[in-house]
């Protein structure tokens, strides 16, 4: 049974949608998972940021000499580890329209150790809180706010103003991110593969009961059975059913053709009887004429109504002989038609292999064969039955006079005859041949090892 291509298989279809649809849906879940997490981790990293900013405004305070301290140290252990990470920082803002810083760092959180934050020129409003990204302590980038505060001071109208900085590395955030993302990623793969088996695992099992189907039309058409037979779902058991309907069906047209041939026949050879007989005995250049018109009818009607018999039956599902029983069958007839003559027939070897066909066919076909080896021998026919794959071999030798290799094809065609002094029809290897392209086998003329003809006749087997 030959496979469907790819793009008309029902399995790849399913398959592939079923793929595309998980890797979308995949990609789809992680990249929104992975975009959620790092907003929140993003929100988290700010959020962070400002209470550390709060803590230090909340602390920031004057002493004695108007100098900038903190009233409590801040509580991450971080700014107090050099280089963790975390760092915080006051600048002092000069008392120009566009505040400058006048100093930079006059207080700072221990882990920055000797460096100091360079903002980006910038002048916030009191209260107000900016973010920026600067360099930080070893080639870092740091994530910042920042803030603007005014303190009271009696020595400066106005009071002083002051930029307090908190500062971060952002590795902070996009570390915990990669790794976020790396897991999922991983457990998405991993869930990704897991659907996919089972999606095989589900197209594989949804469409068992049709690998079931073809088994069973592969029996039907190798002659194992005459329907199809099973347990199929009840989504398949309507072409089921229906199939099988055309099979009964199909059976019952072939037998009424073959009964309406067998009629035909025997209604035009009544009448062609009744001209012979009527001419019988009689020697004039009439009855001549009528018996040569009534013996060319009778082997058109003999022709034809093998050629309707056997193209009614071609192609009916289920249809398969054995040969063993034809072949024994056969030659115990030609024995007997032929017991003046004396002659050996035999099987050179079992006939073990099976005809894919009617053995009324395989009668007509082999029968003819034995027929005309039988006229022709001098004195022994032997019958070899072999299988080539798909083909059934049925070689027929007799020791006669054979035909010349020229003269082969000739004798193939309706009405010829090799010696017009043998009787017959002309119509006996031609009926052979005809049949056998039928079932698209073929009729071969060769030299036979006995020394006559070889008539090697190939037909299609079933298993």
């Amino acid at each position: 049974m030959s496979r469907l291509p790819a793009r008309g298989s029902l399995r790849i279809r399913l398959l592939a949608g079923t793929v595309c649809w998980i890797a979308v849906s995949i990609a789809v879940a992680g990249w929104g998972l992975s975009s959620l997490f790092r907003r929140h981790v993003e929100l988290q990293f700010h959020a962070g940021l400002q209470t550390h900013l709060d803590q230090l405004t909340a602390h920031l305070a004057l002493d004695g000499q108007g100098r900038p301290t903190l009233g409590a140290p801040l509580s991450d252990p971080r700014l107090r580890r050099p280089y963790s990470g975390l760092y915080w920082q006051v600048d002092v803002l000069d008392g120009g329209e566009r505040a400058q810083p006048a100093s930079i760092g006059v207080l700072r959180s221990r882990s920055l150790w000797d460096d100091v934050l360079i903002v980006p020129p910038d002048d916030p409003a009191d209260g107000r809180v900016h973010r920026h990204r600067l360099a930080g302590p070893n080639d870092s980038r740091l994530g910042m706010i920042e803030r603007a505060v005014r303190i009271d001071d009696d020595a400066a109208v106005g009071g002083r103003r002051f930029r307090l900085v908190v500062a971060a590395d952002e590795k902070l955030m996009i570390e915990p991110v990669a790794r976020f993302d790396g897991a999922l990623w991983l457990a998405l793969g991993v869930l990704g593969g897991g659907l996919i088996v089972a999606a095989l695992v589900q197209v594989v099992v949804g469409l068992a009961p049709l690998r079931r189907l073809r088994v069973a039309l592969a029996q039907v058409r190798d002659g194992d059975r005459q329907t199809l037979e099973g347990a199929f779902p009840a989504e398949v058991m309507p072409l089921v059913e229906e199939f099988n309907s055309v099979l009964a069906h199909n059976a019952a047209v072939v037998e009424r053709a073959r009964t309406q041939a067998g009629n035909l026949a025997h209604a035009l050879k009544t009448p062609l009887s009744i001209l012979a007989n009527a001419t019988a005995g009689r020697d004039d250049e009439f009855s001549r004429l009528v018996v040569a018109q009534v013996n060319s009818a009778s082997r058109q009607v003999q022709y034809h109504l093998a050629r309707a018999q056997a193209a009614a039956a071609v192609g009916v599902p289920g249809a398969r002989t054995p040969l063993q029983p034809v072949v024994d069958g056969l030659l115990r007839t030609m024995r007997r038609l032929h017991a003046a003559r004396a002659l050996e027939l035999r099987l050179s070897s079992p006939a073990a292999a099976v005809f894919r066909g009617e053995e009324q066919d395989l009668q007509e076909m082999l029968g003819n064969l034995l027929d005309n080896a039988c006229k022709w021998a001098r004195s022994r026919v032997e019958v070899d039955v072999g299988q080539d794959g798909q083909s059934v071999i049925l070689c027929v030798d007799d020791d006669g006079q054979g035909i010349d290799a020229t003269a082969r094809a000739a004798v193939l065609r309706r009405g010829a005859r090799a010696d017009q002094q043998t009787p017959g029809s002309g119509l006996g290897l031609a009926i052979v041949d005809d049949l056998a392209q039928l079932y698209g086998g073929h009729l071969q003329l060769d030299d036979s090892p006995l020394g006559g003809l070889r008539a090697r006749l190939t037909l299609p087997a079933a298993r």
